[in-house]
């Protein structure tokens, strides 16, 4: 899972590193969040193309509602429908190997969502994304 970070404007998402899903990712996580004094945690939601629900989407709410149990920050939800697509597609061009590099893959696609949230947030004035409670 690939995490990425903003600058203390919000201005510029860059990518951190990263994390294995399993035992230990939420309190990894957690632990980031605390050293880097986040205020918000943007976690991906993979909807299906249609918008449809599914066994990933249904597994990234869990993740998220634990992360929130485990931080004293927000946590919210963004789709990253065709992230991994736009991730591996920058890649191609700007020539590297995306096949050879999952870990990469998954920052850049981190990266991209935040920085989706953060230009979002500019534009409408409003925090991006769905609370947990919209989610669940």
């Amino acid at each position: 899972m690939g995490v990425a970070r903003s600058d203390a404007d919000g201005m510029l998402a860059t990518p951190v590193e990263t994390i294995a899903r399993g035992d230990g990712d939420v309190d990894a996580i957690a632990s980031m969040a605390g050293d880097l004094d986040v205020i918000e945690i943007y976690v991906g939601l993979p909807l299906a193309l249609s918008g449809a629900q599914s066994a990933s989407t249904r597994d990234a709410i869990s993740f998220a509602q634990h992360l929130s149990v485990a931080t004293s920050v927000p946590v919210r939800m963004i789709d990253e429908r065709l992230t991994t697509v736009s991730a591996h597609s920058a890649l191609r061009l700007s020539g590297k190997k995306a096949s050879r590099s999952r870990s990469v893959v998954d920052q850049v696609a981190a990266v991209m969502l935040l920085q989706h949230a953060l230009d979002s947030e500019r534009a409408q004035n409003a925090t991006p994304g769905l609370g947990l409670a919209d989610v669940s």
